[in-house]
């Protein structure tokens, strides 16, 4: 008995215009294949033809259990965002956003067309860069030699209030670095047209060395604006114990949903 292979399902990247000109060469999506540009109407939606035994409900439940098949996942689909932005002013669609065949992917866009035109009106002509600030890790006090400990010294005594100085060391770094921060903050948001704050991130990803997360900010840029808005974030990095992090420029993921936030 002959069993028919079950027909491939549309992954959706994004939405856009229509756009004159093609993607960068070497766009490759999930499948290593460029993606595909399905127009409907005034829309086109950033497509792929993925396995159904991988991106079925069923399958795609457990495959996001998966942290490594996710990462990897999720590399192609920015770097296919990341080709777009190039070209265009995409708006980014969720991570594993699959539709059942061509006919779905239209479905998705009469449904969601008044949205998506709003959100691609407001996200035209501009692009997310990120900003983290980190309060840098103090350099731990040196630790007195036997010569250099004064006589009769109480070595308990003395670790106390060396982890005393080091901890109130952190503390006024970290309070100098929110203080940066929020000066920072206020400056990036006059200059961007919009400005998202996420949750700091978790120290562990930043390494022992990475320093504390004070801002974790991302801010909707215009093209023509960046070199203005790249300056206004140097200057912040030449701030003592602080490290000012930079990235972009982004499809606008921080974005996605300002369409409903300008209706509200």
């Amino acid at each position: 008995m002959t069993t028919t292979p079950t027909p491939p399902l549309r992954y959706v990247y994004a939405v856009c215009r229509p756009f004159d000109g093609v993607l960068p060469e070497g766009s490759a999506g999930i499948t290593g294949e460029p993606p595909r540009l399905l127009r409907h109407g005034d829309l086109v939606a950033v497509v792929d033809a993925v396995p159904a035994e991988e991106f079925d409900e069923g399958p795609l439940r457990a495959r996001l259990e998966d942290l490594d098949w996710l990462a990897a996942t999720a590399r192609c689909h920015d770097a296919v965002l990341a080709a777009l932005t190039a070209v265009t002013s995409p708006l980014p669609l969720r991570l594993a956003t699959v539709c059942r065949d061509d006919s779905g992917v239209r479905r998705l866009l009469d449904e969601g067309h008044d949205r998506f035109v709003r959100a691609l009106e407001r996200l035209d002509g501009r692009v997310e860069w990120g900003v983290k600030v980190y309060a840098e890790p103090a350099a731990p006090a040196a630790r007195p030699t036997p010569r250099e400990a004064p006589a009769g010294a109480v070595g308990g005594r003395d670790y106390l209030r060396r982890r005393l100085r080091e901890r109130n060391g952190r503390e006024e770094g970290r309070r100098r670095a929110e203080d940066v921060s929020r000066a920072l903050h206020g400056r990036l948001s006059a200059y961007a047209e919009a400005a998202a704050l996420h949750p700091p991130q978790d120290p562990r990803l930043a390494g022992d060395t990475g320093g504390v997360n004070v801002l974790n900010a991302a801010y909707l840029v215009a093209r023509e604006r960046a070199e203005g808005f790249v300056a206004l974030v140097g200057r912040a990095s030449e701030e003592e114990g602080v490290r000012v992090e930079l990235t972009g420029p982004w499809a606008a993921y921080s974005f996605a949903g300002i369409a409903e936030e300008d209706a509200a």
